[in-house]
């Protein structure tokens, strides 16, 4: 029997507030793609390796992790709602403190900066992805939030365009190298003005979530996932931790969303240093040679877009377990191409893991959840903690690609294979699960 996307069985209509809360997927989605870049703008800027740049990626997702819990424990106590004002009130704060960061001149209050920016995010995201599963039957829940899900990458792909276009366009084109050449007062100076671009978009994303936080404060939104749990406020929270540990399908997924992110990251952000040094190779100046690099980024982000409304579409036909496995599968071959190819192939197949990725954030995340019932609130705090392989992987990939050459191939291609090793657990974690997914 197929059942309405917005409707329970009780009749409720929940399109309206479906609407409300997607629009904030959107504003994740853009603090997380205008991210990526900026560890190779902040190498640039303050004259660091790639694995120093990197450290951008650990404050970012570390935020999530710190934060998912206590996210979570928030929401029990208070509302969904609650949640997500609290959400958008870290991310703008984070946004805006990158004004005393930059004048500080150093590096690492740019790092507090992401994690509170992050903190927040991490309210939105333990907010929102339950809130939307419980908006109808539970038979359509992982298609739902495949949907909701589907607006993240609009936002991505906004913040992409501003990275390239309003900071990566904008900063001087001087090179690392060139820039360690430079006496420090000559430094400082191309520094500062770089900073001054850097921190701009994030300020006109402050502005504009203050606005967001006022327009979500002042709406009606039911609590509707606070009643389909069931009241969660009176369960013990030792308990709903120990049933959620016993969980196999949950245990396995939150494991398979730690590598789903971590494979993300690394393809989204690395993309940058890959088709810089195969474009560079092909005679571009790196500036040029890292423009490009970017367009293809957008490219990748587009595909993922289109590709998500996709897979909305499929999974009314096609288990979502099997769909997640011949995803990963199909990911991994690309992989392959990756690694294995130092010419614009490679990029070409690194562009098409985007398609594959697209599937399996919301798909984990609904598989794992599915049945949890009083639990849900919890259980959709270690799936946001699992965002740390967004934090830990990608400068494990970085410290490879420091290396430039590892018995004489390039470092960089040699690096792609830890997204490899993640794609191979994702399969896994659909090829065990099959058992437990219905036809939505």
């Amino acid at each position: 029997m197929r059942h309405s996307l917005f409707k329970s069985r009780s009749g409720i209509n929940y399109l309206v507030p479906f609407i409300i809360i997607t629009s904030c997927f959107a504003l994740w989605g853009f603090a997380n793609d205008i991210t990526n870049p900026m560890v190779k703008a902040f190498s640039k800027i303050f004259r660091m390796s790639v694995t120093e740049g990197s450290l951008v990626q650990v404050a970012f997702y570390g935020g999530y992790f710190a934060m998912a819990v206590p996210a979570a424990l928030f929401i029990r106590k208070f509302s969904f709602k609650s949640g997500i004002l609290m959400g958008l009130a870290l991310y703008a704060t984070g946004a805006l403190f990158f004004i005393p960061a930059k004048f500080s001149g150093e590096y690492y209050p740019f790092l507090i900066a992401y994690f509170i920016l992050t903190c927040g995010l991490s309210f939105l995201e333990t907010s929102a992805n339950p809130y939307i599963l419980s908006m109808g039957d539970e038979e359509t829940a992982t298609r739902r939030l495949n949907l909701a899900q589907a607006f993240n990458p609009v936002g991505s792909l906004l913040g992409m365009f501003v990275a390239m276009h309003f900071i990566q366009a904008r900063l001087n084109p001087m090179s690392t190298e060139e820039r360690g050449l430079l006496d420090e007062s000559s430094f400082n100076a191309i520094k500062d003005s770089d900073l001054s671009v850097l921190i701009t978009p994030y300020i006109w994303i402050g502005i504009l979530i203050v606005l967001v936080f006022l327009s979500v404060l002042l709406c009606k939104i039911p609590s509707v996932g606070d009643a389909s749990t069931g009241g969660t406020k009176n369960i013990s929270v030792k308990k709903s931790f120990q049933k959620l540990i016993g969980n196999k399908k949950y245990r396995e997924g939150v494991i398979a969303q730690f590598f789903y992110v971590g494979v993300q990251i690394m393809c989204w952000t690395f993309i940058i240093q890959y088709g810089t040094g195969i474009f560079m190779r092909e005679g571009m100046t790196e500036r040029v040679a890292e423009m490009l690099a970017q367009k293809y980024n957008m490219v990748a982000m587009l595909i993922f877009c289109v590709s998500r409304f996709m897979c909305t579409f499929l999974l009314k036909y096609i288990n979502s377990s099997k769909l997640l496995m011949v995803l990963a599968s199909i990911g991994a071959i690309l992989m392959l191409g990756v690694i294995g190819c130092e010419n614009r192939e490679g990029i070409y197949c690194l562009v098409g893991v985007s398609a594959c990725m697209s599937l399996m954030f919301p798909t984990i995340y609904g598989i794992a959840l599915c049945g949890l019932g009083e639990e849900v609130k919890l259980g959709s705090a270690g799936l946001i903690m699992a965002i740390l392989g967004g934090s830990l992987l990608p400068p494990l990939q970085a410290m490879i690609i420091d290396m430039k050459t590892i018995m004489g191939l390039s470092a960089i291609n040699v690096s792609f294979v830890i997204p490899l090793i993640c794609f191979m657990v994702v399969i896994i974690y659909g090829k065990r699960t099959l058992k437990y997914s219905n036809y939505e």
